[in-house]
């Protein structure tokens, strides 16, 4: 009896140590994401069934729109989700990116003090609530990062015909919630996607001032890298987390995501934000 005991718990340990060793050698696949995907949350909600189903593990870095692709190009990644559909066209164009897929949307607002001297509130046309705080010399805090909000930024500063600067424009450089609450302590204007705003909105003094323009769309696209550009790429997980991310489930679960009772992302993939 004690000899059958003694040999199931050496299988036993046996199994385990194996296990342990597998667990420890499973694949990596390397995201680099916008933070608003990190920071809200969504990230732990849509990759923990991921990770179980294809036993890997994913590595998310949080940065923005623009430095994910420069990682991206430098094949230190193996897919990114990001939100700048023009640069993400040319990502893909340019042969670092392959099967660019629709994921989710929401959209950007513009921020601004409680008595908004700039006096932009309610102003359908987001362009034309920049002019008014660029007219006005109202602190304005941009991110300067060269992500997807600030892409979006410069395109609707350009719809204005006008380059911002001076002392009333100020660049962050750090991500969105960084970017928002510099803003709300310098009392200042900002644009900010909803998401970030509803996952902070609490602490801030800021409120809503412009939203709703169809120029605020804020797309988010998913590309694994190209493997014909990086061979070392893991393109097969990759296309993996593309089908899982665009996937009837995953949408729901990205749907079904919340705060405070608002829905922070609206599933994509099926072509709904036209």
């Amino acid at each position: 009896m004690r000899r059958a005991l003694r040999a199931v718990l050496l299988w036993a340990l046996a199994w385990a140590a194996v296990g342990g060793r597998a667990g420890a050698e499973a694949p990596v696949l390397r995201l680099a994401t916008t933070t608003s995907t990190y920071e809200t949350g969504l990230l732990d909600r849509i990759l923990p069934p991921f990770e179980a189903r294809h036993g890997v593990t994913v590595h998310a870095i949080s940065v923005g729109t623009g430095k994910a692709m420069e990682i991206a190009r430098g094949g230190d990644v193996d897919v990114i989700l990001v939100h700048a559909r023009a640069a993400e066209d040319r990502f893909v164009a340019e042969g670092y990116g392959v099967n660019r897929r629709d994921v989710m949307y929401n959209d950007f607002l513009i921020l601004g003090p409680q008595a908004d001297p700039a006096g932009i509130g309610g102003t359908a046309d987001a362009a034309q609530a920049l002019a008014g705080i660029m007219a006005a010399e109202q602190p304005f805090v941009s991110r300067g990062d060269d992500s997807g909000t600030h892409k979006k930024e410069r395109r609707l500063w350009a719809a204005t015909r006008s380059t911002p600067g001076g002392s009333w424009y100020l660049e962050a450089g750090q991500g969105m919630s960084a970017t928002l609450r510099m803003a709300d302590e310098k009392d200042a204007y900002v644009l900010v996607d909803r998401a970030t705003y509803l996952f902070q909105s609490e602490s801030l003094r800021l409120r809503r001032l412009v939203e709703g323009d169809p120029q605020l769309l804020n797309r988010y696209g998913i590309i694994a890298v190209s493997p014909y550009r990086h061979a070392h790429a893991r393109y097969e997980l990759a296309m993996a987390l593309i089908a899982w991310i665009t996937s009837p489930e995953c949408q729901d679960l990205i749907g079904q995501f919340e705060l405070q009772g608002q829905q922070l992302f609206h599933p994509s993939a099926g072509g709904a934000a036209d």
